[in-house]
């Protein structure tokens, strides 16, 4: 699901808020977690998992194109984590 499929379905299910509201809710959560995470804090939505970020070392990498060796520099990458109830309803046979 892409974000504006998310906006469509949310503004299906509350017909009663405009769209550019629904677009506007939407952007502020999303907006509200990457400023958190960048904050290096964590997201934590009940029920559904856990977003923060995890440091990578630098490290020697490989151009896939030309196979040429580059220096990749240490940096911060985002994590999510799946709650419980998310595994569990994912693995309900």
């Amino acid at each position: 699901m892409i974000r504006s499929e998310l906006v469509e379905t949310l503004a299906q299910e509350n017909p009663d808020l405009a769209p550019r509201d629904i677009e506007a809710i939407v952007g502020t959560f999303f907006d509200e977690i990457v400023k958190r995470l960048a904050q290096d804090g964590r997201v934590e939505l009940r029920g559904f998992g856990a977003f923060s970020t995890r440091a990578r070392e630098a490290r020697t990498g490989r151009n896939p194109r030309t196979g040429e060796m580059v220096e990749v520099e240490a940096k911060r990458v985002p994590y999510f984590k799946p709650g419980k109830e998310m595994r569990g309803r994912l693995n309900v046979e």
